[in-house]
């Protein structure tokens, strides 16, 4: 006699009930991440040093110009040829390398060592950056902190910061920062550009950008546990590479929403499925 098996129905399959129910949702594990401690400052371009080149002794006149505002000229090079009352010639020279700022050198005019300047020079082409940054900002800032600026004209530059002023405005409330400029590109005097000047960096638990909710409720972030939502308040920090810090609320290695949404609530039931699981293949 043939005895039949009775039909095993999903609800009395114990593998069905460990079975995760519900919508899949993309998780990854929250993890650590250093992000970068920045502070901008926007200014304009001056040189940092100038130098004045005159005429070492009086009654010579210019006979002969070498040299333009926006020349760069090596220490030494020949900038104007003058000609004393005698006879012969003298040679104005470039007492340092630079950058050729301006000139008032004319033929035929007299110069004179206690006259205006026939050359200004950018000694060594020298820039620095005159930043404006707030108050609370100043503390944070140090000689040689390295800093990245990008100059109108010039495209990216590399800087390091080299004085931080003492004291600020009364008005403005902001502070100066010299951010000397590092660079062989050709750069104009008085233009504009901003420095991200890195004071440091904070390592500890982030989430993409996408993980975060904000809302009238605060900042959440959605968290998976025994396939089940938990919608976790969180304190936010830096954001760095599309990546955000947290710096309350969330552990090492939660299992988070990738992507969390409105449509997802409080103790709905999901199937996690890990970021590589759900790519295409």
């Amino acid at each position: 006699m043939l005895t039949l098996a009775s039909p095993v129905h999903a609800a009395d399959d114990p593998a069905a009930k460990e079975a995760p129910q519900g919508a899949a949702v993309t998780v990854l594990k929250a993890s650590k991440f250093c992000f970068p401690n920045l502070v901008e400052a926007f200014g304009i371009l001056i040189p940092r040093e100038e130098t004045m080149v005159r005429s070492d002794r009086p009654g010579l006149k210019v006979a002969e110009i070498m040299a333009e505002a926006g020349d760069t000229v090596t220490a030494g090079q020949n900038l104007a040829r003058l000609t004393p009352p005698e006879g012969g010639s003298v040679m104005v020279q470039a007492p340092v390398a630079g950058l050729v700022l301006n000139s008032t050198a004319t033929i035929g005019a007299v110069a004179s060592p206690r006259g205006e300047a026939l050359f200004t020079l950018i000694a060594r082409s020298e820039f620095d950056l005159v930043g404006m940054v707030p108050t609370q900002d100043l503390p944070k800032l140090a000689v040689n902190q390295t800093a990245r600026i990008r100059v109108v004209g010039a495209g990216e530059v590399e800087g390091k910061v080299r004085r931080v002023a003492s004291t600020v405005e009364p008005n403005s409330q902001l502070g100066q920062v010299f951010v000397g400029v590092t660079t062989n590109r050709k750069l104009f005097v008085n233009g504009s550009g901003r420095a991200i000047i890195k004071t440091g960096q904070s390592c500890g638990v982030s989430v993409p950008l996408t993980a975060v909710l904000y809302g009238s409720a605060g900042t959440v972030v959605q968290v998976v546990r025994r396939a089940k939502i938990e919608t976790k308040r969180v304190e936010v920090g830096l954001m760095s590479g599309g990546q955000v810090e947290i710096r309350e609320g969330l552990a090492e290695g939660d299992i988070v929403v990738a992507r969390a949404g409105a449509l997802l609530r409080e103790g709905d039931s999901v199937r996690p499925v890990t970021e590589a699981a759900a790519q295409p293949q």
